[in-house]
């Protein structure tokens, strides 16, 4: 999984896989999900993520070995 927060966009995005993306969902009009074919979530975008998130904190937890 990567996150990147760009800054100059005020994007957050979420990768979670890095297969091929089948589709692209609009949640509303600032959150996208970009779904692989079997429908499993790979990336999750916010835009004013500032705004809408924290993003000047991340905290990560439940990382398996």
């Amino acid at each position: 999984m990567k996150v990147i927060y760009f800054e100059d966009t005020d994007t957050l995005y979420i990768k979670v896989r890095g297969s091929d993306i089948a589709e692209s969902k609009d949640l509303d009009e600032n959150t996208i999900f970009d779904m692989e074919a079997n429908g499993n979530v790979r990336t999750i975008t916010f835009e004013h993520a500032s705004q809408r998130t924290n993003v000047s904190r991340l905290i990560v937890e439940g990382i398996a070995a």
